[in-house]
């Protein structure tokens, strides 16, 4: 990478992140609000105290996940909107396992993990086949996919793991994440042992994609799949891999919410959003493995700081959303700060 292309790699993103800012306090005052009260709300929300900085990293951990599920598949040239269907059955996989396993925590936990991992694997596995094997576009076939996981999810909690309730028994303490430690230190919020997973899985892509042969040729095959496959790479089995591990993540992901902050599973009525929040925060991150932790940490210090605005400034937690859609908005049209960064650059010299 050149040094201009990792000058953009990190101002774009920054400056996307202010101009959402500022819009966004544009549209506060619009509105009849203070714009200076709603963003020291916002930041009471998500840093005012140990228990909401607690909660802060409780809402990361999955979003680490899952924005790494999208940044890993695209270095392949894929498009992972699966990551949502992946998170659900990853959840249900971990959750099942610690309400059916009788086993010490050094078994059962890990493998409470290693389950929900696995199911968000296979959910990945078959999008992958057909894209390596059919030229199948994966985006079409993930987000079939992610009402499939949904409903069927659905099903087997209400004819499996429960008689006909809605909310499964909590799991096993074996199979649990939490925290006594740092729940003390952080006022009893729901943070737990989690975060150092999330934190670990993205040191795992980046030493996957920027030291390994195998991540060489995950970037060769997104770049240009016919010169990799003129070359020797196996494309098929990259692409297939790569929606494989990007479906371990966001299973991971699942697993996190499952044995981490809520211990059970229940019926949904819709979908979960961390999927889809995990495309916005890996465009954030550049697709990047620290850009994506940094991106969640932005995303999950939005979504807990929204729920304070409207209490200590009146202002509605939507504006949070309308903030997150314009940063991605920045984001997408990165070309045009592109363009006005080097016209000031030119005009500098």
């Amino acid at each position: 990478m050149t040094t201009n292309n990792k000058m953009f790699g990190i101002l774009v993103p920054v400056i996307s992140v202010l101009l959402g800012l500022i819009v966004g306090a544009i549209i506060m005052l619009s509105s009849g609000h203070n714009p200076i009260k709603g963003y020291v709300a916002l930041w009471n929300g998500a840093f005012g105290d140990m228990y909401t900085l607690g909660e802060t990293v409780r809402r990361t951990t999955p979003l680490i996940l899952t924005g790494l599920a999208v940044a890993f598949a695209f270095k392949t040239g894929l498009f992972n909107i699966g990551a949502e269907g992946q998170v659900i059955v990853g959840w249900l996989a971990a959750v099942w396992i610690g309400l059916v396993v009788d086993a010490p925590m050094i078994i059962h936990l890990p493998l409470a993990i290693f389950t929900g991992a696995l199911a968000g694997g296979l959910w990945g596995f078959l999008p992958g086949l057909l894209k390596a094997k059919l030229g199948v576009h994966e985006v079409i076939v993930t987000i079939m996919m992610n009402y499939i996981a949904l409903y069927t999810t659905n099903e087997i909690i209400r004819s499996v793991l429960t008689d006909q309730k809605t909310t499964s028994e909590a799991i096993s303490a074996t199979a649990s994440l939490a925290s006594a430690w740092l729940q003390s230190l952080t006022f009893y919020s729901r943070v737990h042992y989690g975060i150092f997973i999330a934190l670990f899985a993205a040191f795992i892509m980046w030493f996957i994609i920027q030291r390994t042969t195998y991540g060489y040729e995950l970037k060769a095959v997104g770049f240009n799949q016919h010169a990799s496959n003129y070359s020797g790479m196996n494309v098929s089995k990259n692409i297939t891999l790569s929606m494989v591990l990007a479906g371990v993540f966001a299973g991971l992901a699942g697993a996190m919410e499952g044995l981490g902050t809520y211990g059970s599973i229940s019926v949904m009525s819709g979908f979960t959003n961390l999927g889809f929040d995990g495309i916005a925060v890996a465009l954030l991150g550049s697709n990047h493995a620290f850009g994506v932790v940094l991106a969640a940490l932005l995303f999950g210090a939005l979504k807990e700081g929204a729920g304070e605005m409207p209490t200590s400034a009146g202002v509605p937690t939507e504006l949070v959303d309308i903030i997150i859609a314009l940063i991605i908005f920045f984001v997408a049209s990165s070309y045009m700060i592109r363009w006005a960064i080097l016209r000031f650059k030119k005009e500098e010299n």
